[in-house]
């Protein structure tokens, strides 16, 4: 066959058989019009004006021409044996994949009897099944001296030159076929979403659970966890104010050294006290009794307490009323007699018939004048008010004067009265009086206390009571010097009764002055001043309120008066602008206060040692 007839037969790119083998040349793409055809005429006319050119150009041009390399995709020559590449499927066949769109530009038609590797559509002949390739059927073998010839899969089979090929099959007639695009051998897999291929790396099967596998993940997720809530824990903890800083007192009490018994008597009940060292002793059980003309103390405290007097004073005018006239002829019970209504005494001197004399009318007429009623009841409710105020639980008041027994007090109680009476110099001035005259009066007002004449006693009042009820009772008040101080004893001693007749309690009120007289002058004798602190003692500690402690010292050297086996409180209070969280060694934090009461010792308390603040891990691990 010549070339020119398998150019014809065969298709439309030229051939040329160079060294032994066959050579398409590649023909220029003629260039196209509006309507497909341009000046040259049809693409079937052009391919026949190739051919020619082929042709005329001889063995002696294809043989002058360099071999050109010829791209894999048309080789037809290599046989199934030789092939060193394989299809590998990069997804399961059977699963359903999303079909890559072709493309719609489509090369030239083939020329007649040229088959493609890609089956094109034909009216007439059913398509292929879509996204599979056609399977290549045996290549024929070759005949004897027909040279060598390759069958691509899909496609014809080569006839040798010289060799007579069939007539080619003339296209039919009718309108053109739509273009046929022309698959390659591999169609490209669409690329998949990343997330797919993210999930094909990291979708491994994890490793085999062990113990060890277990613990270290465990570790790694809570190790941060923990970390971060110990951060937050410990923030919080720093975050949070320091607590106030407080004194603490090493001791409580303190006893002075020795022994001291007072002589009480027998009967009754009774307290003595020194104010500002503290309770002496008392004796008896403490329960209300009848208090007689003692319950007058509380009347004087009232009038004292809302109408206030200098020393001196004489104070305002009180006028004589006429049930004051006629409560004074009333007999079995001490008075004032002679009174005269309208006549007008000072405050002063009402206080004297109150006190020395224990006139019961002059009582009733102070209450009534002090509230400004004609009834004594009001005024019987500001004595009790009173005695709420000084903690005088177990007294009640009936009556200004004493006289009625439902009058009640304990001799505890009493002594709390006493030293808040003996505060007033007015009344300290009146009840030290043996006797008074009173300008309008005419008799001399006698104190019926007769222990202020008694020599060695130093007794300074203040009250006595007697009555049938009560027997006899006596609140005093005695002082005695110690080195350059004078301090004051209190005492009192209730429900004592005389054996025998006892009209009025008569003989109850000189058993109760006799036994007072030997407490006052045992007491006195006792009384002395005893080291209780020395300097650089630790005294406290200062509390920061987490665990840490910090000595105090007292400042200097501190004695009290008081009696041997006596009992002191102790006492330790913040300075005047309170406990510092950090302070230097020797710097004054406090007072340590030793005694109770008005005329109390006291002494300055240092830092034994530097003040620090709480530190970091008293802060982190704090629970209040």
């Amino acid at each position: 066959m010549t070339k020119s007839d398998a150019v014809a037969d065969g298709g439309g790119t030229p051939q040329a058989e160079v060294g032994g083998r066959d050579v398409r040349l590649a023909a220029p793409e003629p260039a196209v019009g509006a309507d497909g055809v341009d000046g040259a005429g049809t693409v079937d006319e052009q391919d026949e004006a190739a051919e020619e050119s082929a042709e005329a150009a001889g063995p002696d041009d294809d043989a002058g021409r360099e071999d050109r390399p010829v791209p894999s995709w048309a080789r037809d020559d290599e046989a199934d044996a030789e092939r060193t590449s394989q299809f590998v499927a990069l997804k399961d066949l059977d699963a359903p994949t999303e079909k890559a769109r072709l493309p719609r530009v489509v090369p030239p038609n083939p020329a007649p009897g040229r088959t493609s590797a890609t089956p094109t559509t034909r009216p007439g002949i059913p398509a292929p099944a879509p996204g599979r390739t056609p399977t290549p059927g045996p290549a024929p073998a070759a005949s004897p001296g027909a040279g060598r010839a390759s069958a691509r899969p899909g496609g014809p089979a080569r006839t040798p030159a010289g060799t007579a090929e069939p007539a080619a099959t003339p296209a039919p007639e009718g309108p053109a076929p739509h273009p046929v695009v022309e698959r390659t051998r591999e169609v490209p897999v669409p690329p998949r979403p990343p997330l797919d291929l993210l999930a094909e790396l990291t979708n491994n099967p994890p490793p085999p659970e062990t113990p060890r596998r277990t613990v270290v993940r465990r570790v790694k997720i809570w190790t941060p966890i923990l970390l971060l809530l110990a951060g937050a824990a410990i923030g919080g903890q720093l975050l949070r104010p320091l607590p106030a800083p407080r004194v603490v007192a090493a001791e409580q009490t303190h006893t002075l050294g020795g022994q001291f018994s007072v002589p009480w008597p027998a009967k009754g009940q009774g307290a003595v006290r020194v104010p500002g060292s503290g309770d002496i002793g008392a004796f008896g059980e403490q329960k209300p009794v009848p208090t007689a003309s003692v319950a007058k103390v509380m009347t004087a405290y009232v009038i004292l307490k809302n109408h206030p007097l200098r020393k001196t004073e004489a104070g305002p005018q009180i006028e004589v009323d006429a049930k004051a006239v006629t409560d004074g002829t009333s007999d079995d019970e001490s008075r004032i007699e002679g009174f005269v209504a309208g006549a007008k005494f000072g405050q002063q001197d009402m206080l004297r018939m109150l006190m020395l004399k224990s006139a019961n009318n002059v009582a009733r007429l102070l209450a009534r004048w002090d509230t400004g009623t004609d009834s004594e009841s009001a005024f019987v409710g500001k004595m009790n008010a009173a005695a709420r105020e000084l903690g005088m639980r177990n007294t009640t008041y009936t009556d200004p004067s004493g006289l009625d027994a439902g009058t009640v007090s304990t001799a505890a109680d009493q002594l709390k009265l006493a030293e808040a009476v003996m505060k007033d110099e007015a009344f300290r001035a009146v009840v030290a009086l043996p006797s008074a005259g009173i300008k309008g009066l005419s008799e001399t007002l006698i104190n019926n206390n007769t222990l202020l004449t008694v020599n060695g006693l130093s007794v300074r009042g203040i009250k006595t009571g007697s009555n049938t009820p009560a027997g006899g009772t006596l609140m005093w008040a005695a002082y005695k010097s110690v080195g350059d101080e004078t301090p004051l004893i209190l005492g009192t001693l209730m429900d004592q009764h005389a054996d025998g007749p006892d009209h009025n309690g008569e003989n109850s009120l000189k058993l109760v002055l006799a036994n007072s007289e030997k407490i006052i002058g045992s007491v006195r004798q006792a009384l002395d001043s005893a080291p209780v602190i020395r300097k650089g003692q630790t005294v406290g500690h200062v509390d920061d309120g987490l665990g840490g402690r910090t000595p105090l010292v007292a400042t200097k050297d501190l004695s009290v008066i008081g009696v041997p086996g006596q009992q002191l409180q102790l006492a330790l209070r913040p300075g005047a602008s309170g406990t510092p969280h950090a302070a230097k060694a020797g710097t004054e934090v406090g007072v340590l206060t030793v005694g109770t009461g008005e005329g109390a010792k006291y002494v300055p308390v240092a830092l034994g040692t530097r003040l620090a603040e709480p530190s970091f891990t008293s802060r982190v691990t704090r629970l209040r």
